[in-house]
């Protein structure tokens, strides 16, 4: 993490733009589609062409992005495994979830992490707490506003799938104590 945090903005936001591409290559819907395209382009105008040939170039040298030259003189770039794993860390310690609409549904995530892997339970308890949630019991959180792809991403990266498991909740009988926590009306 801390090499990302030294890396330069542009050679930070060559790897958002390529892990972009994923994004919009694994959007279930047509929104998801729409949103990482849409920012992908919006980031892609903010750089500077002669940075972005040098910052390139560096990446590829320190193998966090793969270049191959086509036939008609142009060059396509793919993000190795290294870099995945690099921007991954990234994106994962910028992470937030957006609390500007609660649609009235509480969003639920129960987990049962073998005592063995500790280690990944307590680091899942200790982002959702980091993302807002509300510890409803010691593998029980709640959260207001619509997260399923933050959890998606947190389950994947600490290794959690079998274990976790989110779920969408129309009432909750402490529903009150709940819209106090969360300063709800």
């Amino acid at each position: 993490m801390v090499f990302l945090q030294n890396m330069s903005p542009v050679k930070q936001k060559i790897l958002l733009l390529l892990l972009g591409g994923l994004d919009f290559a694994y959007g279930f819907t047509p929104e998801r589609r729409w949103r990482a395209l849409k920012n992908i382009s919006y980031q892609w105008k903010k750089i500077d062409e002669r940075e972005l040939r040098e910052e390139v170039n560096r990446l590829h040298k320190s193998k966090l992005v793969k270049k191959e030259y086509k036939s008609d003189g142009s060059c396509s770039l793919s993000i190795t495994e290294k870099g995945k794993i690099k921007i991954l860390s990234y994106k994962f310690s910028e992470m937030e979830i957006r609390s500007d609409h609660w649609d009235g549904k509480w969003r639920m995530v129960v987990f049962d992490v073998p005592e063995k892997i500790r280690r990944g339970r307590n680091a899942l308890r200790w982002k959702l707490k980091l993302l807002g949630f509300y510890e409803l019991q010691k593998s029980v959180f709640v959260l207001p506003y619509e997260c399923k792809d933050e959890i998606d991403f947190i389950v994947e990266f600490f290794g959690l799938r079998k274990y976790v498991h989110y779920g969408i909740l129309e009432s909750i009988d402490n529903d009150i104590h709940l819209k106090q926590v969360f300063n709800l009306k």
